[in-house]
């Protein structure tokens, strides 16, 4: 361990003592109780999104969340069309955010700089921790939403990254400090991993050394045999990935699968069970179980910022024109 990462060690360790917040030590406490019974990182693979630098401060303004690097352009892609019609009236604005829109309509490019901002398609890594019965479940003192709704359609909880500052050098608590440095020698290891999959990942411990831990996500995970698998996409709350799977069950896998009114019947009061007690994180239906559960991401940094994509990275779809035509005085022409 360096003196640097000892330092970092000691500095969490001492601001926590001398802040004395309850609420740091039980989540300290917490975290320290899961390090114990869940004592592995299982990796699902890598995640994209987009982050702004502006006077040397990376944030992110698109989630971690898209499966390909292609994802993310396109997400940038109608970002800055969007902006050019709705949040300028500046012609000279306008033409700068379409010159940018028609390059990511013809090309993979993970950075470009627009209004001296520049942004950058920024590549991660979803964890998840694990123990003896799987995977980690949210913790007691995880942050839930003042006001839970289960309704399909109802408002969820605005996405954590949003804004997020990747600052490498940002002090948590020792656990959180611990983590981060278990991560700097992470990489892709055996050989179910392809050779140069396993090379983009050694060199990266070596082009991007820090490690800036995102925000902690929920998701729905099905265990099949002795694996958990992660069902659809991940939540900024416990909540809204309990609620996600009640809609599910009690909306759309009826719809989607065709379910026999029995079998949807079931669905439904094993779904009404699970809400009516309120945190529950499992739930078992037509012999499936499932697990509400934590998911932990990571983001390497370097002297010039985040990471971007790898040339090992999937990306299996093309650039294309997303949005209609706009010219600099913000007039939409249809069909060309």
């Amino acid at each position: 361990m360096t003196d640097d990462w000892k330092r970092r060690l000691e500095r969490a360790r001492d601001n926590l003592i001398r802040e004395g917040d309850p609420v740091a030590w039980v989540s300290e406490r917490d975290a320290v109780e899961r390090a114990v019974r869940y004592p592995s990182l299982a990796v699902r693979g890598a995640l994209f999104g987009v982050a702004a630098c502006r006077e040397g401060v990376w944030r992110m303004v698109s989630p971690l969340r898209d499966g390909t690097p292609q994802g993310s352009r396109d997400s940038l892609h109608s970002m800055l069309w969007f902006r050019a019609k709705d949040d300028t009236e500046d012609r000279g604005e306008r033409r700068e955010l379409l010159a940018a829109v028609s390059v990511l309509e013809r090309e993979r490019i993970d950075e470009i700089e627009v209004l001296g901002e520049r942004f950058r398609i920024v590549r991660g890594d979803e964890l998840a921790r694990c123990g003896d019965d799987g995977l980690e479940p949210p913790r007691p003192t995880d942050v839930e939403p003042l006001e839970r709704s289960w309704e399909m359609g109802s408002p969820r909880t605005p996405s954590p990254d949003r804004g997020f500052v990747l600052d490498p050098a940002r002090e948590a608590g020792p656990m959180a400090e611990a983590m981060r440095l278990g991560l700097r020698g992470f990489s892709y290891s055996g050989r179910r991993y392809p050779a140069d999959v396993r090379a983009g990942s050694e060199r990266a411990v070596r082009t991007h050394p820090e490690i800036v831990v995102m925000p902690t996500t929920f998701g729905v995970a099905e265990k099949t045999g002795e694996t958990w698998n992660p069902q659809g996409s991940f939540m900024a709350t416990p909540h809204d990935a309990r609620a996600h799977l009640y809609v599910a069950l009690t909306e759309l896998w009826p719809l989607i699968y065709e379910l026999e009114d029995e079998q949807r019947k079931r669905y439904a009061r094993a779904a009404e069970e699970f809400r009516a007690l309120g945190r529950a994180n499992e739930l078992t239906a037509e012999g499936r179980l499932f697990r509400i559960f934590r998911i932990e991401r990571m983001v390497r940094f370097g002297p010039d910022g985040p990471e971007g994509p790898r040339t090992s990275d999937v990306d299996d779809s093309e650039p294309m024109k997303m949005h209609p035509t706009m010219d600099e005085d913000g007039t939409i022409h249809y069909g060309e």
